[in-house]
């Protein structure tokens, strides 16, 4: 019931269907459900709320519990929100083996542990799949369906058709890859983000701008392979023109960096400068963030409507 799963609780109320909380703590659980009613009602007044229910309805939707079994007895597809540690993954999916039918689809929101180490030497390994959302799934609708090696097509399948009707945009990786294809996108970004910083070639606040107010916003509304296609007369002519010169950057590019010692030092300070590291400032930047989201969202929803 931390930020991901009351996230998910809430984007599967907006779809309407019935969601269990789960949690060990019961005060834990007081204040997930305190905090999603709050949030709620805020999007409500600012016209962001999602889905064609009320709030009511949807906070009447949301229960919580501290028994496992209980909460997942009748259960069609249950979604795991644990910190990104294997063995308590491990523990907890274990756990819904030994409870679970034949139906159930068991889906783990971890952003970067493989299928094959979460969920191998499960009896219901056939019914496991990775859902990996985007931070926060209420707002990046972005969802990475990833399947373990013996996952069952037709779970697959089930979890992607979920995701569609619940409003997300869900993606399917054929197999299992270290970081999937988000954080590999990502993190190529943040490494070469983290190169040209460290080799003086431009400052950390203007780096982030080159992604805002640049290269963000194309990437917003089309991918880097559209982008390709549209700056040529096709993805073939984009080649024959900037191949050379691609392969020429890239492979100028450096080592993957250690993200430590000096660099980290004279980015972090960049950062606090901006954004002070206090729990009420990073809040408040948050919250502005979510609003950009969620506004964007609906600009999208616009524009494709239109």
């Amino acid at each position: 019931s931390g930020l991901i799963g009351r996230s998910w609780a809430m984007v599967f109320a907006a779809g309407g269907f019935k969601v269990k909380l789960y949690d060990i703590a019961q005060q834990q659980l007081t204040s997930a459900l305190e905090n999603i009613c709050k949030q709620m009602k805020q999007l409500e007044e600012s016209g962001f709320l999602k889905g064609a229910l009320s709030v009511e309805q949807q906070l009447a939707l949301i229960s919580i519990c501290t028994d496992l079994k209980a909460a997942v007895e009748g259960a069609t597809f249950i979604q795991e929100c644990t910190p990104e540690n294997l063995e308590l993954k491990k523990k907890i999916f274990g756990q819904l083996d030994l409870i679970v039918g034949d139906n159930v689809i068991l889906s783990s929101s971890t952003s970067c542990l493989l299928p094959s180490k979460l969920f191998t030497g499960l009896k219901h390994v056939k019914q496991c799949i990775v859902s990996h959302p985007v931070n926060p799934p209420y707002f990046v609708p972005l969802v990475e369906i990833v399947p373990h090696p013996e996952t069952d097509p037709s779970t697959t399948e089930r979890t992607y058709a979920l995701m569609k009707k619940i409003g997300q945009s869900p993606v399917k990786l054929n197999r299992e890859i270290e970081g999937f294809a988000l954080n590999r996108l990502q993190y190529a970004v943040i490494s070469e983000a983290w190169r040209l910083v460290g080799e003086g070639v431009i400052s950390p606040t203007d780096l982030d701008l080159v992604m805002s107010d640049g290269l963000g916003m194309r990437y917003a509304f089309i991918g880097p392979l559209e982008t390709m296609h549209l700056n040529a007369e096709g993805i073939s002519n984009y080649c024959d023109r900037y191949r050379e010169g691609m392969k020429l950057v890239l492979n100028t590019f450096g080592p993957v960096p250690e993200f430590s010692g000096e660099i980290e030092q004279k980015i972090s300070q960049a950062m606090a400068e901006k954004i002070p590291v206090v729990p009420k400032v990073l809040d408040a930047r948050r919250k502005w963030r979510d609003e950009c989201l969620s506004g964007l969202a609906r600009l999208k929803k616009q524009m494709k409507s239109d």
